[in-house]
């Protein structure tokens, strides 16, 4: 509750504490709100008020409103991330002031997570994705900011690995999975980060041949897809168990309904990026059927 406002009204007024509680509550219980924070009933405060002419509504903090512009474009960005349209996300990132951010901690974290894949993704210098991800994991620790150090973590084996150093980046996604699995989902936000983080990996093991391990990533996406009614990355969990069957040179009709699962799953989130590479690979798949 805004106090400040609240004296600097009344002195402003001109009223002394006793005049302005006459007939309304004690100097002492006056006193105490505007000394110590202790709010009086709401019939005397909305009493207080109206003398002061002063709207009851203005002494309530404006919860959210600051950066309520910065969330929204947050939220599409971040669709965009799961939908593969990198380059829209990213100019729509350059519209958000960051230095506005730095007073609410997960803003800032959040920012800087979603610009640093979009800059993996726009094939930045590595150093410059390094630098981005490393505010993330030098910043205080707790509960809120866990799944932003476990998304650092798992962008920068990202850069690892396509910088072909198979040691560090292993490093870093041995460390997501390490505690990804205990991760409590508490908002739908958290359910995109940890299946982002899923299909990251599993297209780090299929890199690398760990065909098996990055199966089991998928299949554990594609379960947490089903159980909190999330589908935004059921294509893409398919899309990546159909390449590793191609990898593994499958049955042709194997991977072929693992791509059609993957073309539903995108018609229902209108992915026109991941149905384009669908509609490549399976002719890719049918013409080395001949």
């Amino acid at each position: 509750m805004d106090i400040e406002r609240f004296v600097e009204t009344r002195k402003r007024l001109g009223l002394a504490q006793s005049e302005l509680c006459d007939g309304i509550c004690t100097q002492a219980t006056l006193s105490r709100f505007e000394n110590n924070g202790q709010v009086p009933n709401l019939k005397i405060l909305i009493q207080l008020c109206n003398r002061l002419n002063l709207p009851l509504g203005e002494l309530f903090p404006k919860v959210g409103v600051k950066n309520s512009e910065a969330v929204e474009k947050m939220n599409q960005i971040e669709f965009w991330l799961i939908t593969s349209e990198f380059e829209l996300a990213r100019q729509l990132l350059t519209t958000i002031d960051q230095k506005a951010l730095e007073e609410d901690s997960i803003l800032d974290l959040r920012y800087h997570y979603l610009n640093g894949f979009l800059e993996i993704y726009a094939e930045s210098p590595t150093m410059d994705i390094l630098f981005i991800f490393d505010q993330i994991i030098t910043a205080k620790h707790n509960e809120d900011s866990e799944i932003f150090h476990l998304l650092a973590y798992t962008g920068i084996g990202m850069v690892y690995m396509r910088e072909g150093d198979q040691d560090k980046a292993e490093f870093y996604f041995q460390k997501v999975l390490e505690r990804i699995y205990e991760y409590p989902n508490r908002t739908i936000e958290d359910t995109w980060r940890v299946l982002h983080i899923l299909f990251q990996t599993a297209v780090f093991y299929s890199e690398i041949d760990e065909i098996e391990a990055s199966d089991v990533l998928c299949h554990y996406a594609i379960n947490i897809c089903s159980d909190n009614h999330v589908t935004y990355y059921l294509a893409r969990a398919a899309i990546q168990l159909a390449k590793n069957a191609i990898k593994q040179a499958a049955p042709v009709h194997e991977i072929l309904e693992l791509i059609h699962d993957a073309r539903a799953y995108s018609k229902i989130n209108r992915n026109k990026v991941a149905l384009a590479e669908l509609k490549k690979m399976e002719e890719s798949v049918k013409q080395g059927e001949k």
